[in-house]
């Protein structure tokens, strides 16, 4: 059996796109040699590696099979490039993070953009997916960092807290419920909501746990950003789900009202989490991130537990 990197990178982005078109330009390849080399591959093996159709190609058993030792060779492979590259010129590499709403918008651009400016020849790969998913594609492989809220399931991850993140509920300050200390999401999910657009991860964990209560909210605006969500309040317009780190440094100019959310999943953290060992340069990117944890000594990175 004789496949090279670029056979095993190849057929993991066909996995994670769904198709070899797709998998071919992720991986800059015309679809012609794209298709010959996943038929080479299983040529060699004696068996079918994906089953294709008119919506694209699915990995068989021994796909998935193939695709689980391709990213354990090619995770390997980063870790040496990472580690040998400290006695080069210098760090070098690419961390693909997943985080969730709050983290993106709140906490990770100044953590990022200090680590970047000290490391120069590293990139990070940035996306904002809701925190199941995210636990998901660590466990996966398919992302090496992953900043979500506790109520995930962490199974199989190293986890250290990377910040607190409660939730909270804002309301215009001649809102009923502005005098009210807290609240339950129940007891204002019949008001007009002003929410971020669809697909944020916020919305949709507050959406799902709306359902479990029987309430279906309803938006009357969806903007892109918490900073707008506020202004929207603080003029009347309808109350909304935010972190209390977003309520709190807007609460002054948008004049809303500050409610603490009762329900045991507004009382969360923000976790930061990786599968595995990771190469030099990602460490130091969780080094990093983690100086400025709850209980993080100043200088000192918090400790990662396994889980």
């Amino acid at each position: 059996m004789r496949f090279d990197l670029t056979d095993l990178r190849l057929f993991l982005h066909v996995q994670e796109t769904g198709s070899i078109t797709a998998g071919a330009r992720r991986s800059n390849m015309t679809l012609a040699s794209a298709s010959e080399r996943v038929r080479g591959m299983e040529d060699t093996l004696g068996v079918p590696l994906l089953l294709r159709g008119p919506r694209g190609a699915e990995p068989t058993p021994a796909g998935r099979t193939l695709a689980h030792h391709a990213r354990l060779v090619l995770a390997q492979m980063d870790r040496m490039r990472g580690d040998l590259d400290q006695y080069g010129q210098g760090l070098k590499g690419l961390v693909r993070v997943q985080c969730n709403t709050t983290a993106l918008s709140e906490h990770l651009p100044p953590v990022l953009g200090e680590f970047l400016l000290r490391h120069p020849r590293v990139s990070v790969d940035l996306e904002e997916r809701p925190s199941h998913e995210i636990a998901d594609a660590l466990r996966a492989g398919t992302c090496d960092i992953g900043v979500l809220a506790d109520s995930a399931d962490l199974g199989g991850l190293r986890v250290a807290v990377f910040r607190h993140d409660p939730l909270c509920l804002i309301v215009p300050a001649g809102h009923p419920l502005a005098a009210r200390g807290a609240v339950a999401l129940a007891e204002a999910a019949d008001e007009d909501f002003v929410g971020l657009v669809e697909g944020s991860a916020l919305q949709e964990h507050v959406a799902q746990h709306a359902r479990r209560d029987g309430k279906s909210l309803s938006y009357r605006v969806r903007l892109r950003g918490f900073d707008a969500v506020c202004r929207m309040v603080g003029q009347g317009v309808g109350v909304a789900v935010v972190p209390r780190a977003a309520a709190v440094r807007h609460g002054r100019s948008a004049g809303f009202r500050r409610l603490d959310l009762s329900d045991d999943w507004a009382a969360r953290d923000l976790v930061l989490c990786v599968r595995g060992d990771l190469p030099a340069y990602a460490e130091e990117l969780v080094a990093h991130a983690l100086r400025g944890a709850p209980g993080a000594t100043r200088g000192e990175a918090a400790p990662a537990s396994a889980e």
